[in-house]
């Protein structure tokens, strides 16, 4: 059995989405491991101003990609950018283009898609359904092509409590909901969206799982495979540990926790919190490619790329962790001391979301009469059902894989890769220098200065309006204060007999 780096010797990839998280962690993995891989064919779309070779060039300047610039620095002419608009007619790929894909691609990596919970229906149709749709059309005509593989979502099926490696049937055909929808106005589909999406959370688990019977109906004519990955967050190993560059998912709540602007999250301690390494991911991917290519399965295959039902780890040890290395390694310029805490109770909750926008308005205010600038805080909370992923086509493909492309989660230590994500998100997300740690834990300590005086005026405060003019309050408190003294003198006369 040939390794997967030499399969991937000569071939040529095409590669959506590769200028995205996942994809250009995808794309150094390819440069890196698989160096005698022929090209890398990627689809990028002018941005925010930026035209397509400079968003490529942004994109290759990265620290990710410093190994490989170290081994190879010429790395980036195997990178060959294709202009592309997913919203758009046949991707909106030129001629002369689609002639070079059909003529030269082998395999086909499929990581293009909205990740925005919140995206009208009709707009994530187009990106998650229509833009795959048209993807497998030219991956039909492409004369070597060996195998087209997937990227969709462990939470396509958050609806349901137990998830196999099956791609579960829908109420509505795929192709018929786009023809219906088509000619609707947007403010119609707006009001129907709830009725079509039933018990999903939103449209982007709607039309990830849409994407996959689409896909599925492709399997007869292309070697597919399909992997779901659960909540993707920083790498575990590669390029080097703690890499992130994105607020998405975990990595904007550690963040927030550790600047102090976090305080409460309303979740269950001991919920199972799925997070999955970005290099994992991509690990499993390169080796599902070559699997697929290799041994040509007669139906796709789906592999549930997830950590929660191999190697558990729950909310309340991840908040440990991050206030822990948050206290160790704080953020430059914190707001507050990091003390986020996970609470299931709806009125502690409340409470302190309560507490916090107050002070971050007077926050706010503060800077306005001080500095003339205005900073919003915008947090959003994602909701996502308890579920149970089985994964045992990826188990299996765990026993023919070389350590090259490791993505046996049961290695993972969970406390070890924490610390290394939050330190990610301060190297890299927030560009902080790790040599001005001191003065950071020097920030530390005066802000709790600060909070103990604070608290201390604020008891004075207390005492002197309310307890010092009422004699019941004085009662009350004086019976508190003996209260605590006659336990202080139990448990001390405790301590001197033993």
């Amino acid at each position: 059995m040939a390794s997967i780096s030499e399969w991937y010797v000569g071939k040529n990839v095409l590669i959506t989405g590769a200028t995205g998280f996942m994809g250009r962690v995808l794309v150094e993995k390819l440069l890196r491991s698989c160096p005698d891989v022929n090209a890398l064919y990627i689809l990028v779309r002018t941005k925010a101003g930026q035209s397509m070779s400079e968003r490529v060039q942004d994109m290759m300047k990265c620290k990710l990609f410093d190994r490989v610039r170290e081994d190879n620095p010429d790395f980036h002419q195997k990178i060959i950018p294709i202009s592309s608009e997913l919203t758009q007619p046949g991707l909106a790929i030129s001629p002369e283009d689609v002639q070079t894909l059909t003529s030269c691609i082998n395999i086909v990596f499929h990581c293009a898609a909205t990740i925005r919970f919140d995206e009208p229906l009709k707009h994530a149709l187009q990106l998650n359904v229509i833009a795959t749709l048209q993807l497998l059309s030219l991956a039909q005509q492409m004369q070597h092509l060996q195998a087209f593989i997937h990227i969709s979502t462990a939470y396509a099926n958050c609806n349901r409590r137990h998830i196999d490696e099956v791609i579960y049937p829908l109420p509505v055909e795929p192709k018929k909901l786009i023809d219906s929808l088509e000619w609707m106005d947007d403010s119609i589909v707006r009001d129907i969206t709830p009725r079509l999406i039933g018990d999903r959370p939103n449209t982007y688990t709607y039309t990830k799982a849409l994407a996959e019977c689409v896909v599925q109906q492709e399997s007869g004519k292309l070697n597919i495979g399909i992997i779901r990955p659960s909540i993707v967050g920083a790498s575990w190993q590669e390029p080097f540990p703690g890499w992130i560059d994105n607020f998405n998912g975990p990595s904007g709540v550690f963040i927030a926790a550790g600047k102090g602007i976090l305080r409460t999250m309303r979740a269950s301690n001991d919920a199972v919190a799925d997070l999955i390494p970005v290099d994992v991911v991509i690990n499993l991917t390169l080796a599902a490619g070559w699997y697929t290519a290799v041994h040509r399965p007669k139906t796709a295959l789906v592999y549930n790329c997830t950590t929660g039902g191999i190697n558990p780890f729950h909310w309340g040890e991840i908040e440990h962790h991050v206030m822990s290395t948050f206290k160790r390694n704080p953020l430059e310029q914190a707001f507050r001391r990091p003390n986020a805490n996970i609470t299931s109770n709806y009125l502690i909750y409340q409470y302190w979301i309560l507490v916090n926008l107050t002070t971050l308005y007077l926050h706010d205010l503060f800077y306005c009469f001080t500095i003339h600038t205005h900073t919003h805080t915008h947090r959003r909370t994602n909701h996502t059902s308890i579920l149970t992923v089985c994964g045992r086509n990826c188990a299996e493909l765990i026993l023919v894989i070389f350590q090259t492309f490791n993505f046996d989660v049961r290695q993972l230590n969970w406390p070890e890769y924490i610390e290394n994500y939050c330190i990610g998100t301060k190297k890299y997300v927030l560009n902080e220098d790790m040599s001005d740690i001191p003065a950071a834990r020097q920030h530390l300590r005066k802000l709790r200065n600060i909070r103990y005086t604070f608290n201390t005026v604020l008891l004075v405060f207390i005492w002197r309006v309310f307890i010092a003019r009422s004699q019941m309050a004085r009662n009350i408190w004086y019976f508190v204060v003996s209260l605590c003294f006659k336990f202080l003198s139990y448990f001390r006369a405790s301590s001197t007999l033993t």
